[in-house]
């Protein structure tokens, strides 16, 4: 690495370290050591190693929170927080990172690592060395001088901002000494610091400008104006005099500065021992851009680094002979266009070769389509690629051992954040793929795809994968549900679902004009105009001007979100407007407007995305638009749900919908007797928990009684809490207790169950569905409790929500068979959660009905019957 001569760089380690805890989420190992603080502190100070590029550098870190300030104030810094443990098991990570980076770490006993900044930065700067401090902490202002300047950390671990002696007194108007005597009288709500009572950073900024100084202040006491500002600073004198020495950074402790003493002298075998075993890949590759020799291992894959071959008449047979000798066809689509309407222009695939550098370009031209199905037909080659929804939409259906790898990493580890070609090539591989520069040739699809195959090496990647999933036993769910999927999701995106364009202009205009007249309503109780968009806005017309009770505060003024909203209800007319405004502002913008621009100018259907890569718990989604999202009970809902129609030739829609599937499985899972009871004997599961909760006959359960038993059933798979169901039911926290406590006496099979899944989540580090599914949980040990909290309840309802997620999976596909079986011209549009929705013939109605019975009810055997609500009509809102 290069490095800028005579530059010093001094870290807080200890600043760092908190920044990256608490702006990164809880990441642990596969062994379950958490790695976030070290992770975002070594992507912070490598960047800025990277950027600044010093000789010397050294990181500086708190010992302990006892020192010699809070022997002089024992509340010093006293209302912090104790230390995460998540966060203490990651110092000596810290510790051995510093030592095979070849960074010098200093703490000490008594001292804060502001003291160990303040005395080597200094001493550095007076010796002529250029001098920077990285740090997230404001108390390191004070040291700016000659040859010293603050690098503050802004957000997160990504931002930062260089302050200078003329930067701070732009911003602060005082020279950078002054911010001790800042402190002394504004005090330190971070530090526990008191300052002078009452005295604020603007009027201590003011007295400063005036007086120099805080002896400046004193010497003047007479002078200053106003009498109960004179009267808080002579009060709190002592105080003052305190909070100035309890601010002042001491930068005379006994550590010589000697520049060679902190040369950086990286270990790269001891960082890789590192990187290894807290599995932070990222951090070594950006370690080998740093700091590795020329002759180091190369790992970085530049866009020249394989050779690319079209193929023609001459040589396409005896290449697919190669390809079929090797076993493996490795392979991406190459396409113009936007799924489902694709252009397929080739196919993009590595060549059988010791050359690991050497991809075929195959156009999709008539004279190569038998050799190409040839390949995809061949049960006796593995097919592997990224996306086979890809290759379905070009029209090609390969057939044997199918490796998808973004299907199998998703299900490796559901909660990631991408599953790019990038970010897998990185995790698996240990290579970095650098973007591919389109403008370098006129093909650039072809030459993208064929960089992308290579340097992410199919071939290579396979194995890793399918191990994975067969050692977390999950190999059988992909090869027997997610895989055989694929061909079903294509087929539902398609068709795609007609909408009535007509009615949604004419809806949208008539939503409009609704808009318009609560506007002049809510302008009218309001008695002024303003943006009832603008949160600020909003809350001062609420809360200044109407005088309505504040109930939240946030950062930038008065709180009106929803809840907040919905408190104030009873309270003023205007709420009820406003909340109407959002609501039907909400349904034009996110769906009459946005799926008018979706709808496809040929077929006059709306085309959505089925995602089968995106949710932690298998659930699938759907995007571009969200069908899946569309309310079911409100009449905004019915509204939207009223457009889509069944399509010429087609006479009406049919859904089927498995009836409380979360609750049997829970049923089946839990072995509770009155749970398997009341689904044996076909009983209102809501009245049967209201008849044992509340302790009246089943007979005698009103529909209040039953509302608040469904509230419960539903709120405990989901782990909620007493405050979650007092905040549902409007109820005190004391009955809502009192409900849960009742309903897990009667059902003590139910709390067993779910107290027995976040136990096994505990000494696990996930949960599973009944089908295998896994979902990680790395806040389960967290010392904080709200994230423990929340993982907890994750463990809960994954299980349950998951195992219904995998079931209604294989009813889709046993569904689509056997429709497709009978030669039925019906066929399946979408899926809603637990329910399918039908495009179906008047005739074929019977035989849809003998279908779904068949196959969603037997699909599993649980310990209670699997039961399915089927419903038809005109449009999608009918079938409800």
């Amino acid at each position: 690495m290069k490095y800028t001569k005579n530059r010093f760089v001094i870290i807080d380690g200890s600043s760092l370290m908190y920044r990256a805890f608490f702006a990164l989420p809880l990441l642990t190992t596969e062994s379950g050591k958490y790695t976030n603080a070290i992770l975002g502190f070594a992507k912070m100070a490598l960047k800025l190693l990277d950027e600044l590029q010093p000789q010397y550098a050294v990181v500086a870190f708190d010992k302990s929170r006892h020192t010699f300030r809070t022997e002089i104030f024992k509340d010093y810094k006293g209302t912090r927080d104790k230390t995460p443990d998540e966060l203490i098991s990651q110092i000596p990570m810290l510790h051995n990172f510093t030592k095979a980076l070849g960074i010098t770490f200093i703490e000490v006993d008594n001292y804060e690592a502001d003291d160990i900044i303040g005395t080597l930065a200094t001493k550095a700067a007076s010796d002529g060395v250029e001098s920077l401090v990285i740090t997230g902490d404001r108390d390191a202002l004070q040291l700016i001088r000659p040859n010293l300047k603050i690098i503050m950390t802004k957000k997160g671990i990504t931002e930062t901002e260089i302050f200078d002696d003329t930067a701070f007194k732009e911003k602060y108007g005082i020279e950078p000494k002054r911010l001790i005597d800042l402190k002394a009288l504004m005090g330190d709500k971070s530090d526990n610091i008191p300052g002078v009572f009452g005295v604020g950073e603007k009027t201590a900024l003011k007295l400063l400008t005036e007086y120099d100084s805080l002896e400046g202040v004193y010497a003047n006491i007479d002078k200053i104006s106003g009498k109960k500002l004179k009267e808080k600073l002579t009060a709190d004198k002592d105080m003052a005099f305190l909070s100035y020495k309890l601010a002042t950074i001491n930068c005379e402790m006994d550590l010589s500065f000697t520049a060679e003493k902190y040369a950086i002298t990286p270990d790269m075998s001891q960082l890789k021992s590192f990187c290894d075993e807290y599995e932070l890949k990222s951090i070594w590759r950006f370690l080998n851009k740093l700091y590795a020799e020329p002759s180091s291992e190369k790992t970085v894959v530049e866009n020249n680094d394989y050779t690319y071959t079209t193929v023609d008449k001459t040589s396409i047979a005896s290449l697919i002979s190669q390809i079929k000798a090797s076993g493996v066809f490795a392979y991406l689509p190459v396409f113009s266009g936007k799924v489902p309407h694709i252009l397929c222009q080739g196919i993009m695939a590595e060549q059988p070769s010791e050359n690991d550098h050497s991809v075929l370009y195959i156009p999709c031209v008539s004279e190569f389509y038998r050799y190409i199905d040839d390949l995809f037909l061949d049960d006796s080659i593995t097919k592997v690629t990224y996306d086979l929804k890809n290759t379905l939409h070009c029209g090609y259906s390969p057939s044997g051992k199918v490796v998808d790898i973004l299907l199998t990493a998703y299900m490796i580890d559901p909660a990631a954040n991408n599953y790019t070609l990038t970010s897998l090539a990185a995790k698996y591989l240990d290579k970095e793929i650098l973007p591919y520069d389109f403008k370098k040739d006129d093909a650039s699809l072809e030459y993208e795809a064929s960089y992308y195959l290579h340097a992410f090496s199919f071939s290579h990647i396979t194995d890793i994968l399918i191990s994975s999933l067969q050692e977390k036993n999950l190999y059988k769910l992909y090869e027997s549900t997610e895989l055989p999927l694929e061909k079903v999701l294509v087929s539902m995106e398609k068709y795609g679902v007609y909408i009535n364009s007509q009615k949604l202009k004419d809806m949208s205009a008539d939503i409009g004009s609704i808009i318009a007249d609560l506007l002049s309503d809510i302008y009218l109780l309001a008695e002024t105009e303003f943006n009832v968009n603008s949160p600020k806005q909003l809350g001062e017309v609420l809360f200044d001007h109407l005088s309505l009770p504040v109930q939240k505060k946030t950062k930038t003024g008065y709180s009106t979100n929803a809840d907040v909203l919905e408190i104030l209800r009873p309270h003023h007319p205007i709420i009820e407007k406003i909340l109407d405004y959002r609501m039907w502002s909400k349904l034009k913008s996110t769906y009459l407007d946005a799926m008018y621009e979706l709808i496809d100018n040929e077929t006059h259907r709306i085309h959505t995305t089925f995602n089968q890569t995106v949710t932690a718990t298998g659930r699938l989604s759907s995007s571009d638009p969200n069908l899946q999202n569309i309310p079911v009970r409100t009449e905004a809902g019915k509204k939207i749900r009223s457009l889509f129609e069944p399509a010429k030739d087609y006479d009406l829609f049919l859904s089927a919908d498995y009836s409380q599937i979360e609750l049997r499985i829970l049923a089946h899972m839990s072995d509770d007797k009155n749970f398997i009871e009341a689904f044996k004997l076909e009983q209102d599961i809501h009245s049967r928990t209201a008849s044992e909760v509340f302790g009246v006959p089943l007979d005698e359960v009103t529909s209040e009684l039953r509302r608040r038993a469904k509230a419960i059933n539903f709120g405990l798979v989901y782990g909620k809490s007493d405050y979650g169901l007092a905040q549902e039911l409007h109820i005190s926290r004391q009955e809502a207790a009192e409900y849960i406590n009742s309903y897990f006496t009667k059902y003590n099979g139910v709390k067993k169950c779910l107290d027995d899944i976040v136990e096994e989540a505990h000494q696990k580090g996930y949960t599973t569905t009944l089908f295998g599914r896994r979902r990680y949980l790395p806040g389960i040990k967290s010392s904080n409790h709200n994230i423990r909290m929340q993982n907890e309840r994750m463990a809960m309802n994954t299980p349950i929500q998951g195992t219904a997620a995998d079931i209604i999976k294989m009813a889709m596909i046993a569904t689509w068979e056997k429709i497709r079986a009978q030669k039925l011209k019906s066929r399946i549009l979408l899926q809603v959660h637990d329910e399918l929705v039908i495009e179906a013939v008047a005739a074929e109605v019977p035989a849809l009905k003998n279908i779904l019975y068949e196959t969603m009810q037997n699909i599993v055997e649980l310990k209670v019957p699997l039961t399915i609500d089927i419903n038809t009509g005109i449009d999608w809102a009918q079938t409800k």
